[in-house]
């Protein structure tokens, strides 16, 4: 099935998760998994957070940054992934001067129990 991002509503959120500044994305959600292309402007953040239940792989599609994961950092530009387990922490901060563009995907895991 192929999810066009582009027909998909852009929401616009600040600090999102407690986080810096502005994040925009587009999510799309089915009940079992969600996935989001997302991008953060320069020296935005999407805050510290925790994965209950789920866990969470991003994918850097531009820009640079960094992802805190329970609390050791990992530099990312273009091409680079990132996977969160469930029960950890983390945090994705834009550390370049052009947007930090990623895809986020975030199963359901108590749907497939």
């Amino acid at each position: 099935m192929k999810i066009d991002f582009d027909l998909i509503e852009e929401k616009r959120v600040p600090e999102f998760k407690g986080g810096t500044g502005t994040a925009h994305l587009r999510i799309y959600e089915d009940g079992t998994i969600k996935v989001i292309r997302g991008w953060l402007e320069p020296g935005s953040s999407i805050g510290m957070h925790t994965h209950e239940g789920t866990s969470e792989t991003v994918y850097i599609l531009g820009g640079t940054g960094k992802m805190i994961c329970d609390g050791a950092e990992e530099p990312l530009s273009a091409g680079s992934c990132s996977y969160c387990p469930e029960g950890h922490t983390h945090s994705l901060v834009n550390t370049g001067s052009a947007p930090l563009e990623f895809l986020g995907v975030i199963p359901n895991l108590a749907a497939g129990a």
